[in-house]
């Protein structure tokens, strides 16, 4: 007994003392600032180099003597990426990295739903802790000034108000999991071909009001630990390692405490990044190997490099402490965070979420003579035109390529909710045969050695003997389309669509048609098709998500997060000549001016009385509602004050719906030029048939203001504002005048 009371004591003394000696960068007591103070201190000079720059395709190392576990990073805007190999772009052949396909963000935007959006990062977040991943490599808030800009459905649309009000939820869902969020691509990434060479010239003003509020959100409201830096130039220096967007305005102005990290292959020069407030550095061609090197880590521009300036006296340790600081803060707040949850891969509860997104996006653009849902017709023949009606959509594109466990395309999700109909398919077209991108396989084999004509003919055929036509068309994911690294080439629709569409109306006048794609595309036909859906790139569930909308299982919401032109030339960065810039003498930099600087989107369509064919915000539903009654609390408001302002919206018709009410600001006298109409507000309302809610929106003077250059700061002027209250950025009859009563005021 004497025995076993003195080993307790050892042992409780033993405790006592190893907790006496616990160093304080792992005592979870301590705050989290003196933790990062011990652990650099401990730092050697190799150690510290070694962390700032990758190890791998995909990650950087951690600190293994001081029990920092390696960082991995992954591709995943709409999914966690397949694992490569460590030194390669080959897959690694593994086969648990499977996973769940979101919707694209263009579709994700399009619900207008701010509670969808947490639940995407959430989801996301568990499939990324599953995979062991530490920083998911998106979202993307980059705004949609061309349509021809190949990554424009990983974005958010053209509106940094609707933007901003998508990502940080987005942010906190991801991160709540423990797995940090690293926002791009920052700044003025705007388009694709050209991407490297880019060198962006826009006014501050256009710069602050429109370009960059996704981002200052996302970092000070969402609490984004990480932001990547975009390819382009802006003022004449390359955005991972840009003094002006870096050091003054991302950490100096918004207080960004996280990490800045290159796009791959995104630095390009050595001092630049030690000055510029670059952090960590992935993916760089080094020694003039444009294509990569083997084991070329060590030659990174922030590795070696970087180490003998400091031993050659040039630089002290300040700089590179510094980012040490921030990389520490971020092991802390993932791999060193020893309450991240578990997570969890192709769960049920993923799958639903996918679903549930993609149903709120998909926006029904048309529908005349209500031929929509095609449950209200008595069906005995659907005939499904269109190879993206059978081609996986969720391979390609880019970094944004994934290996999902399953995708459900859309012929296969009509003939399932269809049971009853004979479901019959006509190719119509061929355009993309590719059968792999980055060792992933797309499925099925799309060969086709049909002509044109033969396709055609075949379609027409069909098209006689069908009460209804889908023909699911649009774009894909294969170069100078929707993808990474190019620019689409033409507005109109690729493979002879527009051809076939109209010999198809020539013999069956019930067709709907169902556009693919993460961007506007021309609709010369748009007049003469009854209903025109727009069903993005939606990942997993894309089948079955279309098929519950055009059946009316689902009544759509959707509502577009861009302007959709009826030609290029009423966009303004085509109508103004500004895209895609004038090459320099030397044809190594192309200088591209935002000549319609603040007028983007529906901006510029008010400013030039240019009519969309569908304008933004726009997306019907199987219902109908009224907005009425529009108010405000008062009829003047001050500088320190808020206005309410309330509308009610009724279900005029006969199935339950969601309708999304738009509040948009106008100021009718100001000392600089300032659109028709900016969107300031939104809410998602869901209604019953015959049931009325009031909807309240409040804001403050920050709704009124605009970006002043002489000063840097915002302005609001006093007087005379219109608020309105809409469906869309049409015009509307929901008008309400109110006064700001002030002396012209800066606003931080």
């Amino acid at each position: 007994m004497k025995k076993i009371f003195m080993s307790v004591l050892l042992f409780g003394a033993t405790v006592s003392s190893q907790a006496q000696s616990l160093p304080v960068y792992l005592d979870e007591s301590k705050p989290l600032e003196q933790r990062i103070d011990d652990a650099l201190s401990r730092m050697t000079l190799d150690e510290k180099i070694a962390v700032i720059h990758a190890q791998s395709k995909f990650s950087s190392p951690g600190v293994k003597r001081l029990g920092f576990p390696d960082l991995w990073t992954d591709d995943g805007p709409h999914g966690v990426r397949p694992d490569v190999l460590w030194d390669e772009w080959e897959q690694a052949g593994q086969t648990n990295d499977s996973c769940v396909a979101f919707p694209a963000l263009t579709c994700l935007t399009a619900t207008w739903n701010p509670c969808l959006s947490k639940l995407y990062g959430e989801s996301l977040g568990e499939e990324a802790l599953y995979r062991g991943k530490h920083v998911m490599l998106g979202p993307g808030v980059n705004i949609n000034r061309t349509p021809l800009n190949g990554r424009n459905f990983e974005y958010m649309g053209e509106d940094p108000w609707l933007a901003s009000r998508m990502v940080v939820p987005y942010i906190q869902g991801l991160q709540s999991k423990g797995v940090a969020a690293c926002v791009k691509h920052y700044a003025l990434n705007n388009d694709e071909e050209y991407r490297h060479q880019v060198n962006v010239i826009v006014s501050d003003r256009a710069l602050h009001e429109i370009y960059l509020p996704a981002f200052k959100a996302a970092v000070q409201e969402g609490g984004a630990w990480a932001v990547m830096g975009s390819y382009n130039l802006y003022k004449n220096q390359h955005n991972c390692h840009n003094v002006t967007l870096l050091n003054k305005i991302l950490k100096k102005d918004w207080g960004f405490d996280g990490v800045v990290i290159s796009d791959w292959g995104g630095c390009h020069n050595t001092e630049e990044a030690i000055e510029n407030g670059l952090d960590l550095e992935f993916g760089s061609w080094t020694d003039g190997l444009m294509m990569g090197a083997t084991n070329a880590y060590d030659n990174y521009y922030m590795a070696l490099p970087y180490k003998r300036l400091i031993q050659e006296g040039k630089y002290s340790t300040k700089e590179l402490d510094e980012k040490v600081r921030r990389v520490l803060r971020l092991f802390y707040r993932t791999t060193m965070n020893r309450q991240r949850p578990f997570g969890f891969l192709c769960s049920e509860a993923h799958y639903e979420a996918a679903l549930k997104i993609a149903e709120e996006g998909i926006v029904l653009l048309k529908n005349e003579r209500n031929l929509l849902p095609l449950t209200s017709h008595p069906l005995k023949k659907i005939l499904v035109v269109g190879e993206n009606a059978i081609k996986m959509m969720t391979v390609g594109g880019g970094s944004s390529s994934l290996k999902v466990q399953k995708e459900i395309l859309p012929l296969d999700g009509i003939r399932a909710r269809f049971p009853n109909v004979e479901v019959d398919f006509a190719r119509g077209y061929v355009g993309d045969t590719v059968q792999s991108y980055n060792g992933v396989t797309v499925g099925r084999s799309l060969y086709d050695l049909r002509c044109a004509e033969e396709l055609t003919a075949e379609a027409v055929a069909k098209a006689k003997e069908a009460d209804v036509v889908i023909f699911i068309g649009g774009l894909n994911k294969s170069n100078f389309q929707d993808c990474e690294g190019h620019d689409r080439q033409t507005y109109g629709l690729p493979y002879g669509q527009d051809q076939l569409i109209e010999a198809l109306l020539k013999i069956n006048l019930n067709l709907i048609y169902v556009n693919i794609s993460g961007n506007a595309v021309a609709m010369p036909w748009a007049a003469k098709v009854p209903a025109i859906v727009q069903g993005w790139f939606v990942g997993s569930e894309a089948g079955e998500a279309l098929a519950r909308v055009l059946a009316g299982d689902v009544n759509p919401s959707g509502k577009l997060p861009f302007t959709w032109y009826a030609r290029l030339e009423d966009c303004g960065a085509h109508a103004t000549g500004s895209y895609p810039g004038i090459w320099r003498e030397d044809h190594q930099i192309i200088d591209e001016t935002y000549k319609e600087d603040i007028f983007v989107g529906y901006r510029w369509t008010n400013k030039q009385k240019i009519k969309p064919l569908f304008p933004f915000g726009h997306g019907l539903s199987y219902t109908t509602f009224q907005v009425s009654n529009l108010r405000a609390d008062k009829k003047e408001m001050t500088v320190d004050d808020q206005l309410t302002i309330t509308a009610d919206v009724k279900n005029t018709g006969s199935l339950a719906g969601a309708e999304v009410l738009q509040l948009y600001i106008s100021d009718t006298k100001s000392s600089q030029p300032r659109p028709v109409k900016e969107l300031k507000g939104f809410k998602k309302v869901y209604l019953e048939p015959g049931e009325m809610q009031q909807v309240r929106f409040t804001i403050d003077r920050s709704a009124l203001s605009f970006y002043d250059e002489k000063t840097g700061g915002w302005i609001a002027e006093p007087g005379e504002f219109v608020a309105m209250v809409s469906n869309s950025s049409a015009p509307s009859r929901n008008v309400i005048r109110f006064i700001l009563s002030i002396k012209t005021l800066q606003t931080k």
